[in-house]
């Protein structure tokens, strides 16, 4: 093999194993991939204007040490546009999060299916339109998928139910049709996830039965497929599923039986609300956690009020309106330590209401109104709302206060500002920070609980340790967290208005949004145990709105013209490393040979008519060479071509001498000439000396071969200011 074919060779092998951790670190085809996501988006991080995902990292962009994306993460930004089908080439990405960006729109690229290293794919709080992708089953390692809270429409694919591994499925609040699909023989179902542990199907427009759906060996905790239009009976397989803690059926259109359920010891809410539900009240008497019950709008036998409540002592919440419920109501009801609302309006109940000498403490409402009450007793008990409208009771007491039409009179709790002078105000889309009352951009969004354990929106000890939750697992600053507009919303969900303040100047920027935003979408922030399962929904963050838009200009043709150009100036460095190298080699022998490299030239210089007898090589500082040349000044340059300019000078000895200064195109040239020309082994027998430098100290490489503009020292890190040009310089005596 000749020299030329072995340096060939060797600066491949240099190019493959420099640019992902040289000039540029991350892998061109993840480039080429995130620069065509980035041409579908605008109003994207001002930081991924730069040619290196990686290296100049960009904002929600991760890296693993071979240069490949692996994650990213975009929450709450608010971008605008679609998603690329170039999404499907980031080959080794586990992680993708552009949640709560409502300007994202357009359907879900299939190409996502590609992605086989993916865990993790959460796009909540978006516009999504079209179906779901079947080809997300092709996602073995997923194990989280938050599709909710956008507009898509189409079935649930089949497919899903090969993501063994799924922990979180979550495709609430959409325009999903269609019923829920179980396994045959030939294809997949949703039954097949034994391992997942969240169901969230909630309000959409499903339909037709579960049955096939729940097995025994699931290990489910939490049910939502509340507000769809299921039908037929509950499957009995739930009652297996001991592992419960959330059962959530309302709003559908269920019909028989609820079957037996008594192993659900774990379950603390359970709402089987305004279905067709018929037979007997089912027992709840072994539920010792359950903390909410709603069982209303049924057609349940008419039946008692049961006696086993009284055995419910952390039931929070009993609503049973519209249960068919009968006979006097039992006083113990209203001992229960931590109830804080009943209600039963809209049945049969009879007699007199007694309120009993002993109240649970935390009892706020009370509402038995459109009932056959006739009577009450021990009303002076009781301070808190008492709603008994529409009872015979109230037939000759009309202006009674529990006789009125009326709302449970409870103010809701929101964060104190006291600390602060609220009259001090802020500019336009700013707050005040409880932590330091200053004026600064909060991160707004509403929390919606689904399945809370309490019902009371005054609770200040529940709420502030929501607060505390959430600047300390946020990592943001002590107290710097401010809850309000809390309600119980239309669909029975405890909703939250929050806001978040930056720990330190008056805003967050990209990558503390994206943060935050993950942290929130992807469960990873656990508030306290009572509030139960939640999502999260950003709003625009208002100095990304301020920023304006920025539309991509990278056409496909820029991007490949940009990775060609990277790729050529890659290769033009590596040749100016193996240049340099090579000249280090033959200065380093020549010098060896001799010590006096101009001995043969006369004492007076004067031209003998012979070529003079080069020994060897003599070194000059870049010092020497600007004071010869009177810092290279046109008055001392002789001639100029391709190659560089030429200088004229005299040495301190008293020898004339020219001196080339090539020009960044010329050193290319050179070294392309050696690697195709150079005899094996040898240095060239040129009759010049020459003398490399870089930067003085033997370090550096020019930032870009191919252009014919001299670097500076300055763009090496040197000490010389912006006129001391470098790279290297060939003297020959005149």
């Amino acid at each position: 093999m000749d020299a030329a074919t072995r340096r060939a060779r060797l600066l491949l092998l240099l190019v493959a194993a420099t640019v992902p951790a040289g000039l540029c670190q991350t892998n061109p085809d993840d480039v080429a991939a995130l620069r065509a996501v980035m041409g579908a988006w605008s109003n994207y991080p001002s930081s991924w204007n730069s040619g290196d995902p990686c290296g100049a990292p960009w904002d929600g962009i991760m890296c693993a040490g071979n240069g490949r994306v692996t994650s990213l993460r975009l929450s709450s930004v608010n971008m605008q546009g679609t998603l690329s089908d170039s999404i499907g080439q980031l080959s080794q990405l586990m992680f993708l999060d552009l949640s709560f960006n409502s300007g994202l729109s357009g359907t879900i690229p299939a190409s996502i299916g590609n992605l086989a290293q993916l865990t993790t794919l959460i796009l909540a709080g978006c516009s999504f339109s079209g179906g779901i992708p079947k080809e997300l089953g092709n996602l073995l390692q997923m194990t989280f998928l938050a599709l909710n809270s956008n507009k898509l429409t189409g079935t649930i694919p089949p497919q899903l139910g090969l993501l063994s591994k799924l922990f979180w499925l979550d495709l609430a609040d959409n325009a999903i049709t269609g019923s829920v699909p179980i396994s045959t023989g030939t294809t997949p179902g949703l039954d097949l996830l034994t391992n997942t542990k969240h169901f969230h199907f909630n309000k959409n427009q499903l339909s037709g039965t579960l049955t096939g759906l729940f097995k025994p060996n699931m290990t489910l905790i939490h049910i939502l497929f509340d507000s769809n239009q299921f039908t037929g009976p509950i499957p009995r397989e739930l009652g297996s599923i001991t592992s419960l803690q959330v059962l959530r059926l309302d709003r559908n259109q269920f019909a028989g039986a609820v079957p037996n359920i008594t192993n659900l010891v774990n379950l603390n809410e359970l709402n089987l609300a305004s279905n067709k539900l018929t037979g007997s009240l089912p027992n709840l008497s072994s539920m010792n956690v359950l903390n909410v019950v709603d069982l209303s709008n049924n057609s349940f036998t008419a039946s008692v009020i049961p006696g086993w409540f009284t055995n419910l002592t952390n039931i929070s919440s009993i609503s049973m309106s519209s249960a068919r419920l009968t006979g006097e109501v039992p006083q113990e009801l209203f001992n229960l330590p931590q109830l804080h609302e009943v209600v039963m309006s809209k049945n049969q109940l009879s007699g007199t209401l007694t309120m009993p000498g002993s109240i649970g403490a935390q009892l706020q409402t009370v509402d038995f109104q459109e009932n056959v009450i006739v009577d009450v007793a021990g009303i002076s008990n009781y301070k808190k709302t008492l709603l008994l409208a529409l009872n015979p009771v109230c037939s000759d007491k009309p202006t009674v206060a529990f006789c009125t039409v009326q709302k449970p009179n409870v103010i809701a709790y929101s964060t104190s500002m006291a600390k602060c002078n609220t009259a001090r105000g802020c500019q336009s889309g700013q707050d005040q920070n409880p932590a330091n009352c200053g004026c600064a951009y909060s991160y707004n969004g509403k929390m919606v609980f689904r399945a809370p354990s309490f019902k009371d929106v005054s609770s200040t000890a529940n709420f502030q340790q929501l607060e505390e939750t959430l600047w300390r697992l946020l990592s943001l600053r002590e107290g710097a967290v401010v809850l309000n507009r809390i309600h119980f919303n239309e669909d029975n969900y405890l909703q939250v208005q929050v806001s978040l303040f930056p720990s330190t100047g008056t805003l967050f920027n990209v990558s503390e949004v994206s943060r935050i935003g993950f942290l929130l979408s992807n469960q990873t922030y656990k508030p306290p145990p009572i509030f139960g399962p939640y999502f999260f929904i950003a709003d625009p963050y208002v100095p990304f709105i301020v920023a304006g838009g920025k539309k991509s200009k990278f056409s496909t043709a820029a991007v490949a013209g940009i990775a060609v150009a990277g790729g050529v100036l890659v290769i033009a460095l590596i040749l100016v490393g193996l240049f340099a190298l090579r000249q280090k080699r033959r200065n380093k022998e020549l010098k060896e040979r001799s010590t006096d490299p101009f001995a043969s030239w006369g004492a007076t210089q004067k031209d003998s008519g012979g070529a003079p007898q080069l020994k060897g090589a003599r070194f000059f500082s870049f010092e020497e060479l600007k004071s010869c040349t009177d810092n290279f000044a046109d008055s001392h340059e002789i001639g100029a071509g391709g190659y560089g300019k030429v200088y004229k000078g005299t040495l301190v000895d008293g020898i004339r001498v020219a001196i080339k200064r090539p020009t960044m195109g010329t050193v290319v040239k050179e070294v392309e000439a050696m690697l195709l020309n150079e005899p094996d082994g040898e240095g060239s027998n040129s009759a010049g000396s020459s003398a490399t430098e870089f930067d003085g100290a033997g370090r550096g490489a020019p930032s870009h071969p191919y252009s014919d503009v001299e670097i500076t020292r300055s763009s090496y890190g040197g000490a010389g200011d912006a006129s001391d040009y470098m790279p290297y310089f060939e003297v020959k005596p005149k």
